[in-house]
């Protein structure tokens, strides 16, 4: 029987430093949404050391739900759920409520549409003054690149599909703040990566 599990070498080098952030940001307990959680690497690592928070990985490929699931089984982690299939671009996904939403490495390997989506998402799932929307990965700042290497990968995605691309965290941030989201912290992270850490504000006020 062939083993379902997927393996992103990127997951061994990222996860001590993107825990080290969210063991620090993230609301002491509660539901930690993890969309398009890809291989299910991150959140076995991440669902045992962060109890006793319970971490549900979703994501909307079955290839990697079955990878997920895999990791989960194996796991024995009781706070570790079983994936759930979630569209992000959906206005209504299988879940309505959650202390924090996590997002690695998904934004720019998918169009435009997908992070609105999120932000829309953690504006109906998130409470009010205390919720958390978590991202990793490249992103441009003013409009300029942070690295030769991202303006490369940023060429390499655009030619697999013209509507991906690193974001510029200028533009998450203003759609964010439309929903209600403000940027909190920014921390510079390894391979020119950056962790963003919104959190929902107390008012249901949008700025422009």
């Amino acid at each position: 029987m062939n083993d379902p599990r997927r393996h992103a070498p990127a997951t061994a080098r990222n996860r001590e430093p993107i825990f080290s952030v969210l063991e620090r940001v993230l609301p002491p307990s509660g539901l930690i949404l993890e969309l398009n959680s890809g291989s299910g690497e991150h959140a076995a690592y991440m669902a045992q050391r962060l109890a006793p928070r319970r971490w549900q990985p979703s994501d909307i490929d079955e290839n990697a739900r079955a990878s997920i699931a895999a990791y989960v089984a194996d796991s024995g982690t009781e706070n570790l759920l079983h994936p759930l299939e979630i569209d992000v671009t959906k206005s209504t996904w299988p879940i309505d409520q959650a202390a924090a939403l996590i997002s690695i490495n998904m934004i720019h390997i998918a169009p435009w549409d997908a992070c609105l989506g999120l932000l829309e998402g953690a504006k109906r799932l998130l409470p009010k003054n205390s919720g958390v929307l978590y991202l990793y990965g490249p992103f441009k700042r003013d409009g300029a690149h942070t690295s030769p290497s991202n303006e490369a990968f940023d060429q390499s995605l655009r030619m697999q599909n013209p509507k991906w691309g690193v974001r510029d965290l200028g533009d998450v941030r203003t759609e964010a703040q439309r929903r209600g989201l403000i940027l909190h912290e920014i921390v510079e992270m390894p391979s020119n990566n950056l962790s963003a850490i919104f959190r929902k504000q107390q008012s249901e006020a949008c700025h422009p």
